[in-house]
């Protein structure tokens, strides 16, 4: 391993961090010491986390170590997805196009808007009472 070479990057999604190291292998993607597969257990999510290699054509060409802190598992599926398109811009430019397409590049911005007083949460008021 110390002789090939390793591109990191980082992915962002809601509150969650991907902190992604790619390599050439043969398409393990490990998360937390543990399989993506077992530790995303929904089948969407896994998808969600394989469509870069997917429209790149790089299935199985390159392993994932991949350390992902806070938020959801669905953040931290995005934040997966972001991070492995960052570190396939490392590996070759000519992936930028098709990436950019697709938006993967692009850090989904939506975040949870905070909470205002007088209500319950950011939005939801309480119950409204005429007497």
């Amino acid at each position: 391993m110390a002789d090939q070479a390793i591109y990191n990057a980082t992915g962002k999604r809601k509150e969650s961090i991907a902190k992604v190291r790619l390599f050439p292998g043969e398409g393990k993607i490990t998360v937390n010491s543990r399989d993506f597969k077992e530790y995303f257990k929904r089948e969407s999510l896994i998808t969600i986390i394989l469509e870069p290699f997917k429209v790149t054509n790089t299935e199985n060409a390159y392993d994932v170590i991949a350390d992902i802190t806070g938020g959801g598992i669905s953040g931290q599926a995005g934040a997966l997805r972001h991070g492995i398109s960052k570190a396939l811009l490392e590996v070759n430019q000519e992936y930028r196009p098709i990436l950019k397409r697709e938006g993967f590049l692009t850090r989904d911005s939506r975040v949870k808007e905070r909470k205002k007083y007088g209500l319950k949460k950011a939005r939801k008021r309480p119950q409204f009472s005429k007497r």
